[in-house]
């Protein structure tokens, strides 16, 4: 199960890279490569999505069958053990809202940007026109 979460990972840092090139001032000249990249992985990216859906059902299902450590019930070490699971399934929540978040704000972020050019080429030809 951890390279499921790799590559969420991994995932998840493209799309902030992305996001980061593309708002970084100065990058003019390289910003129509970017985006022309960036729309090109706007698809494949989606498939985080359904991807973070099922890692979060799994985290779900961990957390309803995993056993309770209430009490004196269990051991030192089942104590730990149930500890770090919690704070593993917390990481990982954290994960998928981030690679979520950063996917919505590269698609809003690529939409934006496509935008701004258009308008830019629109006010060209205006100036051209007169």
């Amino acid at each position: 199960m951890a390279l499921e979460w790799v590559v969420l990972g991994y995932a998840a840092a493209a799309e902030a890279i992305m996001v980061l090139l593309l708002t970084l001032p100065g990058l003019d000249g390289l910003r129509k490569g970017l985006v022309a990249v960036t729309r090109n992985l706007l698809k494949p990216f989606l498939s985080v999505v359904p991807f973070c859906l099922f890692l979060l059902m799994d985290i779900y299902w961990k957390y309803e069958t995993r056993p309770s450590c209430e009490g004196d019930s269990c051991t030192p070490s089942e104590h730990l053990r149930h500890q770090k699971s919690i704070m593993k399934s917390q990481r990982n929540a954290l994960l998928i809202a981030s690679a979520l978040i950063f996917y919505w704000l590269l698609y809003t972020v690529t939409h934006l940007v496509i935008r701004i050019e258009h308008l830019n080429q629109r006010v060209e030809r205006l100036k051209n026109r007169d």
